[in-house]
């Protein structure tokens, strides 16, 4: 593949007559705005896909006005797969506009074995930057996220750490993510006395996982902070995926999610739901991305993506992003917490 800087549409940030605009959203009180829908590179980006499926799906994101491309540096399969597949897709096809997006990844969670591949050490987190911009061929990233807390490691050195990468050029903001309102608190202050105050906060945030709205969406508003939420289809659950059963190929059909999530209560769920967003007009996925995108603490919602129909689909949330009062009355009935946030432990953290 060579470099064709005619690819990127010329409607990238007017929309089209058949796809509305993407609106951008000030990341809490920082000058950085990201688009309302993030991509996220956790599933589809790996060595088990094609190359040309990814550089398609990216391509069409950018097309539609997603200037945002979320990372991490255990993404694939294998750990690292993600990276270098999109450091070749940059290199490719998005060089020229490298001005024009944002890149974010990620370390914190299990990457490699030994003593210094998990966790939130200064030795981790510092190491990991510099491979994540080796394997994606970049000179820096745009935001840097500690991807989880770690009990073992003092919130003052992880926070330093991040002070750091930004000081010596790796990234231009840093974040956290999955970190409890408390730790928040205190991440924030350490951050703000070091001068590199956290940006943004990823937490995992959707009709069935509502554990942000016990105090996170404040105190990141209190802090300043912008919130990407990440999981707003709850890995699928929130679309029309399970109405009639499990598909082979679906998270559940090769058992990469917990089986008991799709419990007889949550389906009957699922399928009023669906036929609450019907009556909008909009499919479940579209009504689960603009119901997360209806606070106004969020900044984005971070989607996957495993080809260009369904992210069509997802971007055509932004078709209608609001909500009638009884609407909101109607979806409380089913938008509960579901017992399925499997990365609850990871907002624990001794301090």
């Amino acid at each position: 593949m060579s470099p064709d800087i005619s690819l990127a549409a010329d409607t990238r940030y007017t929309g089209t007559d058949g796809h509305p605009a993407m609106p951008y959203r000030r990341s809490g009180v920082s000058g950085l705005k990201l688009p309302a829908i993030t991509l996220g590179l956790w599933h589809n980006f790996g060595s088990d896909r094609p190359l040309q499926n990814q550089r398609e799906i990216l391509r069409h994101a950018f097309d539609r006005g997603v200037t945002h491309f979320d990372l991490a540096n255990n993404y694939g399969p294998v750990p690292g797969a993600a990276e270098e597949n999109f450091g070749r897709i940059m290199a490719s096809d998005f060089r020229p506009y490298r001005d024009e997006l944002l890149i974010s990844s990620k370390a914190g969670w299990y990457m490699q074995d030994g003593p210094y591949g998990f966790g939130g050490s200064r030795k981790y987190l510092v190491a990991s930057c510099d491979a994540s911009l080796k394997r994606t061929g970049l000179d820096y990233v745009d935001i840097f996220y500690h991807h989880r807390p770690d009990p073992e490691t003092p919130v003052e050195e992880t926070v330093a750490a991040l002070d750091h990468i930004v000081r010596s050029g790796r990234a231009l903001y840093v974040g956290i993510s999955s970190y409890s309102p408390e730790l928040t608190r205190k991440a924030q202050s350490v951050a703000k006395d070091l001068g590199t105050p956290l940006l943004i906060h990823q937490p995992s945030y959707s009709m069935f996982n509502r554990w942000t709205e016990d105090e996170l969406l404040e105190t990141c508003a209190i802090e300043g902070m912008g919130v990407i939420a990440f999981s707003a289809l709850a890995q699928g659950l929130l679309t029309d995926r399970y109405l009639d059963g499990v598909p082979e190929g679906s998270r559940l059909g090769t058992h990469k999610m917990d089986a008991g999530f799709l419990s007889d209560d949550t389906l009957a769920a699922i399928r009023a739901l669906n036929d609450i967003a019907a009556g909008r007009g909009q499919t479940l996925a579209q009504m689960a991305i603009a119901w997360v995108l209806r606070r106004p603490e969020v900044t984005s919602a971070l989607i996957g993506a495993s080809s260009v129909e369904q992210l069509d689909d997802s971007l055509d949330a932004l078709r209608n992003l609001e909500f009638t009062g009884a609407e909101l009355a109607e979806i409380d009935r089913y938008a509960v917490d579901r017992g399925i946030n499997q990365w609850a432990g990871a907002t624990e953290s001794t301090e």
